[in-house]
């Protein structure tokens, strides 16, 4: 026990360290430092959007190069980036540098999230899913913390007016010096923890890196088990930017109870993770992805059906639930899949179509509630989950 809790503990304070500096320079700082230089809506978009192509693009090499040159190296250029490009922000004066800066921050995530994934995977043994759940848990509570400290930061002189330059800047240090602390604190606990192996050279390296990807991408479970959580998220993603919207316009309550409905459900989720974790490692992964996306379906259809606050929260509340049992189990299922000397290939393919459900999830629900009301769009979304359900059941076959 204490062999794989120290390690892990201490991967868990670098995870939450580095999401905090990213989540800091993320929100609310990054639209409002946009809308200071500018921006239209559009433009806000896309400036908040973009770090997210990077992961969609890298996070499969990025987890595959750690299969070849070590994680800890791997890892450490994760961490460099988190560490670095905060302090870059403080340059920016318009909003094509902005957007030039975002893109290269993103490689934070896209290098770091597939790879700490694979070492916890490597150090978890048995536990996988337990501890992938509390580490996952840990990095959103750097993420949920990153937001609010973010916003005290531009407004913590009330009634002064708009958040000035200087407001921006003094956020971004802050940013800087948490992804400074996670680089150090990783420095001190991967050394000499490197898995890397030795090659007779390049041509040899990039063999063993074309064959890794090969390897997990032709295994349809690992890319039906990916698949599960990108749809989930996608429904995550789509509820991220229209829940308030409808809570608000719709549903006629106030800014505040909106805000209520979103964080009840994402810590919800951050509480029962751990548990999930823990009982999918006894009991079996499938059951619980399975159950997972039934109650994320059934809830989020609900949701354009109910207008009480109570009512929107219960629904809130399922789905957070849904997302701990499909989160829980999916990444830990994909390790049980892949050979070990895979685990950074398929936690990167994992990550990538994640990524790509995240970021679908608004655009799809945006273009469906163009043309159709909330009730339409949301039953669609629904639909998905539960036709991909049978889809799961049947391709991916496991021992436990």
């Amino acid at each position: 026990m204490q062999n794989i809790l120290s390690p892990f503990t201490a991967l868990c304070t670098v995870g939450f360290f580095a999401r905090l500096s990213y989540a800091l320079a993320r929100s609310p700082v990054l639209p409002l430092f946009a809308l200071y230089l500018g921006a239209g809506p559009e433009a806000i978009g896309f400036a908040v959007g973009i770090s997210t192509v990077t992961g969609i693009f890298l996070k499969l090499p990025s987890g595959a190069l750690s299969d070849v040159i070590g994680r800890k190296k791997t890892m450490l250029i994760g961490l460099v980036v988190f560490a670095v490009m905060p302090f870059t922000y403080l340059f920016v004066k318009d909003y094509q540098l902005l957007i030039v800066i975002r893109f290269i921050h993103g490689l934070a995530t896209a290098v770091y999230g597939p790879v700490s994934m694979a070492v916890v995977a490597d150090v978890a043994g048995a536990r996988k899913g337990e501890l992938l759940s509390w580490f996952s848990s840990v990095t959103i509570i750097g993420n949920l913390l990153g937001a609010p400290l973010g916003g005290f930061i531009l407004h913590r002189i009330p009634d002064a007016g708009s958040p000035t330059l200087g407001d921006f800047q003094t956020a971004y240090l802050v940013s800087g010096f948490a992804g400074l602390m996670s680089l150090l604190l990783a420095l001190g606990i991967l050394k000499g923890n490197n898995s890397s192996e030795k090659h007779n050279g390049l041509s040899e390296a990039y063999k063993k890196f074309i064959s890794g990807i090969k390897e997990v991408i032709s295994d349809r479970r690992v890319v039906v088990t990916s698949s599960m959580e990108g749809l989930q998220n996608m429904t995550v993603g789509a509820l991220e930017a229209f829940l308030p919207i409808y809570a608000v316009t719709v549903a006629g309550l106030n800014e505040f109870q909106a805000g209520l409905l979103w964080g009840v459900q994402v810590i919800i989720t951050i509480v029962s993770k751990p548990v999930m974790g823990k009982i999918s490692d006894r009991y079996g992964r499938k059951p619980l992805i399975t159950i997972g996306l039934l109650l994320c379906a059934i809830s989020f259809a609900a949701i354009p059906l109910l207008k009480d606050f109570y009512l929107l929260a219960a629904a809130a509340i399922i789905f957070g639930l849904g997302e701990s049992f499909v989160t829980s189990s999916s990444a830990a299922l994909v390790a049980d899949i892949c050979r070990e000397k895979h685990f950074g290939t398929a936690m990167g393919t994992f990550g990538t179509i994640f990524d790509i459900g995240h970021a679908s999830g608004p655009i799809v629900a945006g273009l469906l509630l163009a043309s159709h009301g909330y009730l339409f769009s949301f039953c669609v979304l629904a639909a998905i989950l539960l036709l991909a359900m049978p889809v799961f059941l049947i391709t991916v076959k496991v021992s436990k």
